[in-house]
């Protein structure tokens, strides 16, 4: 039994390694001067390999390909994936979150363990596959090799740099496998407002970001960061997966999400009687960040330098509002490039969820971030690598044996 692994990123790696402790011959194609590429950058360079919640909170996590996933993560799920890394000598921690690890904060040792199972594999780095034609013969860069069976595990079409240029999609298209067109997740949002110029930089914690997609509405509390363009971090980036690409999105940002616009209402006539004589300013700094007080007032549409001993009913009312639904104007997402994953991808209709063999086509399969499947922050993307690459990689054996 010959297998072929096109892509040497999390779940390729996962897959041949388990199918080479079974004996099984495995050659992995990769474009790439070195295998696990994007594994090096996830987690700002420390790897969120996991997430150590269970498997309901793992499926709680799936944006897309909830119900597809149930049998890959009862098979495999976050429990079993830190045994596995720390059987290959990668001992791990959990921090806030239920992130999970390396304890050296590397991550390159998730890819020197998932490599360690490897060690009778043919890997080919600087190799890319340029077509798979019917009866798996492999064509590349450097020549065509025959197999009986192939795993396609290229990733999507995020951080393109790293070799996920979407080639999976078109191996899928040569055999008629129908897809979902990929769409960009976990991105910066875009904005239309003048004002964001002066807000660049600066992050927000303890906020609510508010949605209206299309009518659905989601909210996300935590910490987001104002970018040149538009607003980043934790909850922009998730906000984001629910976007897509709906064309009628509104977004608000709750400043005071802790308190009720009764408790906020009272906070404001303390205040007010308290600073009585200074300006309207002194308090809007008081309730947030300096540079989003000048650009609060704006939007309110009071002088920064009236007194506070002047404000109308109407106008401490417009302040009240805006604290609880501070606007965003709404400008797109971000490009498909610059999603740290990809929505879309081969339609799990195609798929048999217990093995990842395309069902069209016996033999070819597809695991990872290729398949129609993304999920929130927090290692739970991984854990669908990982998941998806164990029932491909168990199942071949099985048949094998």
């Amino acid at each position: 039994m010959k297998v072929a692994i096109i892509g040497g990123g999390a779940s390729g790696l996962m897959a041949g390694g388990l199918l080479c402790q079974s004996g099984i011959s495995v050659t992995i194609f990769d474009g790439n001067e070195k295998t696990g590429k994007k594994l090096y950058i996830t987690g700002k360079g420390r790897c969120n390999v996991t997430n150590a919640g269970d498997r309901e909170n793992y499926l709680e996590h799936v944006v897309n390909g909830k119900k597809f996933m149930f049998s890959a993560i009862n098979k495999f799920d976050s429990k079993s994936a830190m045994e596995f890394f720390e059987n290959l000598g990668c001992p791990l921690k959990v921090e806030r979150g239920e992130r999970v690890f390396p304890k050296s904060d590397k991550a390159s040792d998730i890819t020197k363990a998932l490599m360690k199972n490897l060690n009778k594999a043919n890997i080919r780095l600087n190799e890319k596959v340029l077509e798979v034609k019917p009866g798996f013969e492999v064509v590349t860069t450097k020549g065509s090799f025959a197999f009986d069976k192939v795993i396609v595990a290229t990733g999507g079409k995020s951080y393109s740099f790293t070799g996920s240029t979407g080639d999976g999609y078109r191996f899928a298209k040569a055999f008629s496998v129908s897809m979902v067109p990929p769409r960009p997740a976990l991105v910066p949002i875009r904005l239309k407002d003048n004002f964001i110029k002066d807000l660049q930089g600066l992050s927000l914690r303890n906020v609510t970001l508010k949605g209206d997609v299309e009518g659905k509405k989601y909210s996300f509390f935590g910490e987001m960061l104002f970018c040149q363009d538009g607003i980043s971090g934790p909850i922009a980036l998730t906000l984001s997966s629910f976007i897509g690409n709906a064309q009628s999105v509104k977004l608000t940002i709750d400043l005071k999400p802790a308190l009720s616009e009764e408790e906020l209402d009272s906070r404001l006539k303390r205040d007010f009687q308290e600073f009585y004589n200074k300006e309207i300013s002194f308090i809007a700094k008081g309730l947030m960040p300096k540079s989003l007080a000048k650009v609060f007032l704006d939007i309110c549409k009071i002088d920064k330098s009236k007194k506070v001993g002047q404000i109308t009913r109407e106008e401490k009312e417009t302040m009240l509002k805006t604290l609880k639904n501070f606007p965003l104007n709404y400008g797109g997402l971000y490009p498909l490039e610059s999603g740290i994953v990809t929505a879309g991808g081969i339609d799990l209709k195609e798929i048999d969820p217990r093995s990842m063999e395309c069902k069209k086509v016996k033999g070819l399969y597809f695991i990872g971030e290729v398949l129609d499947i993304d999920c929130l922050t927090g290692g739970y993307n991984l854990q669908t690598a990982f998941s998806t690459a164990y029932s491909c990689a168990t199942s071949i054996i099985e048949e094998v044996n």
